[in-house]
């Protein structure tokens, strides 16, 4: 059986809270992402058949764009769907003129950790208490969402 290919296409700021449930798989607070669902570029991950399998929602500042959210539903997650869509994604930013992508990550979100630097990121900053200001706390693995780890790819 062959790789399952996925296409990414823009989603209009109308259409966005259709999505909304995949944008709280992968941000567990429905009040944060409500506060950046209208921004930036949001796209559907689209795979053979049409089938929505998720969706990423991109912030652009000055020369670099942050991943600010990538979400699959689970039926579709380790087929390789998430890597693709980073390589689509660098393609698209790099032809907007960006030269960087950032994107943040908790340090209880242990399979994200790899999945990031597997994808080319490194790390970059860490920004303590960052999941301390959401509304309800959030445990992973065992282990509470405190801070965030931030890593950067250059797309040059």
């Amino acid at each position: 059986m062959g790789e399952t290919r996925v296409r990414i296409e823009l989603v209009e700021s109308s259409d966005r809270l259709k999505y909304l449930l995949f944008l709280i798989m992968a941000d567990e607070s429905e009040t944060v992402v409500k506060e950046y669902i209208a921004e930036g570029q949001m796209f559907v991950i689209v795979v053979e058949g049409g089938m929505v399998a998720g969706v990423a929602l991109f912030l652009e500042e000055a020369e670099s764009v942050e991943l600010k959210n990538i979400a699959l539903d689970p039926q579709f997650r380790g087929l390789g769907l998430g890597k693709q869509v980073i390589d689509l994604s660098f393609e698209i930013f790099r032809e907007q003129g960006f030269r960087k992508m950032v994107v943040g990550t908790a340090n209880s979100s242990i399979a994200n950790l790899a999945f990031y630097q597997k994808a080319g990121f490194r790390m970059a900053e860490i920004r303590k208490d960052f999941f301390l200001k959401y509304p309800e706390p959030i445990f992973e693995d065992g282990i509470q969402a405190v801070d965030m780890v931030v890593f950067e790819r250059v797309l040059q």
